[in-house]
């Protein structure tokens, strides 16, 4: 389960990307355990400038370190961390079905991570029917709050430090207008569970938004400059954002030299050209008769990316997709002797793209209206809107990958403070407020000098 996490991250990409021709590919026969003779696999293009080799690879399904048992409402026992890797991988696979449905005809590459850790800085804050509909759309009913923070944190570090070869970097904000309360204690879990910074900023100044996506730049390795349009509107009060970084080099690079340009049997059954990669290698292959998958491993193996090629139409094949199919697909894994692999050479950028109607659709829809219960983060507050962003570069040498999620909270009743401050040149009258004399008249013009 270890190594799992971040294959969750990037396979929404390639699920398109890789394949999205109709019956572009149909599923060989399903192979008997242990079978790892290449000539039985059909081939994953041409098979022009083959060559061969066999280096060693280990599986992919090393479970996570065991962990304290916490019971879950069905009495079964999970490790502490896995409440969190199960609870989010659950959502990611709800998420993306629903993102699907809505953009079946466009490519789409998303961070379930990102996501469902913002939500998550946000369930803190949440009471009432408002907390009971993201418990239940987030898969964390009946778990203590406290350990669902732990987890985060505990999960947060493990893939900071999971691969030395691997650098993988998630980052937290809280943002407020100034002026505006955030209750402490969610100031606090922010720091210690999520290790959020923390910002007051003049929303009314032009270049407050810019301050903000500065940060997401940096965060990002400015693969996304920017998820916050200015000016910021009157209405918004605060931000939770979440940015995470990836990049890994393949454990076996692909050779430059052998890419070669190809079609792409495109969905809508056009025929674009492609700069394809390829190898031999010895591959961890999956196959079903719904699909046939391959798993390519980054650094010392801790993380990879799992490629999918549906048999029949890919939008069915992601509707009836869940995470007991995930596991299933994960434990099917079998290695396979020089294996030759064709893997385009692509890149993508999702977004931004506004998550209220997927959300709203997994059962948080009072999230976003006037009766939601923020009170833990602030009072009369609802979030308006959840942002996303994503952008991946697949190439020889690996993969690199970005994303931010930006929830912006609203309020129902704050009226911005009204401000007068005298810092140029002015007049100033000293007069009777009953008859309205003059007593003194003056203009200022210097500071103190």
């Amino acid at each position: 389960m270890r190594n799992r996490i971040l294959i969750l991250i990037f396979v929404f990409a390639i699920i398109l990307a890789g394949c999205t021709a109709t019956g572009y590919l149909e599923p060989g026969p399903k192979k008997a355990e242990g079978t790892e003779n290449a000539s039985d696999i059909e081939a994953y293009g041409t098979d022009e400038g083959t060559e061969t080799g066999s280096p060693e690879m280990t599986g992919i399904t090393e479970e996570s370190e065991v962990t304290e048992a916490t019971e879950t409402e069905t009495g079964e026992e999970i490790e502490t961390p896995n409440i969190v890797i199960r609870a989010t991988r659950k959502f990611a696979w709800n998420l993306f079905r629903e993102i699907n449905e809505e953009d079946q005809d466009k490519e789409i590459f998303i961070s379930p991570f990102s996501v469902s850790s913002v939500l998550m800085m946000a369930y803190n804050g949440a009471g009432g029917t408002t907390r009971d509909a993201m418990a239940e759309a987030m898969y964390c009913e009946g778990i203590p709050i406290d350990e669902l923070n732990e987890g985060y944190r505990d999960l947060i570090s493990r893939l900071s430090s999971l691969d030395e070869k691997v650098k993988i970097e998630i980052a937290n904000s809280i943002w407020s207008r100034q002026g505006f309360e955030i209750q402490k204690n969610f100031i606090g879990i922010g720091r210690n569970y999520f290790l959020s910074d923390v910002e007051s900023l003049d929303f009314a100044e032009p270049g407050s938004a810019n301050i903000i996506n500065s940060w997401v730049a940096e965060k990002t390795h400015n693969l996304i400059p920017s998820v916050i349009s200015p000016p910021i509107p009157d209405e918004v009060m605060v931000y939770l954002i979440n940015a995470i970084y990836f990049k890994g080099e393949w454990t076996e690079a692909f050779k430059a030299e052998r890419t070669f340009e190809t079609d792409f049997h495109s969905y809508d059954g056009r025929k674009d050209r492609i700069q394809m990669m390829q190898k031999e290698d010895r591959i961890e292959l999956a196959e079903s008769n719904e699909y046939r998958a391959v798993s390519l491993p980054y650094g010392d193996k801790k993380t990879a990316m799992m490629v999918i090629l549906p048999g029949k139409d890919i939008n069915q094949f992601i509707k009836n997709f869940d995470d007991e199919k995930w596991d299933a697909m994960l434990e099917s894994l079998r290695p396979v002797n020089d294996l030759h692999l064709q893997l385009p050479k692509f890149k993508m950028e999702y977004g931004i793209r506004e998550l209220n109607s997927s959300l709203t659709a997994l059962g948080m829809g009072e999230i976003f209206s006037e009766r939601a219960d923020f009170s833990g983060i602030a009072r009369d507050i609802y979030i308006s809107s959840v942002l996303h962003k994503a952008v991946v570069d697949v190439n020889e040498e690996g993969t690199e990958a970005a994303a931010a999620t930006v929830i912006e909270f609203e309020t129902t009743s704050f009226i911005e403070p009204v401000r007068f401050i005298a810092d140029r040149p002015f007049l100033f009258v000293i007069y009777d407020t009953g008859d309205r004399n003059i007593l003194f008249v003056g203009k200022k013009l210097f500071g103190d000098r």
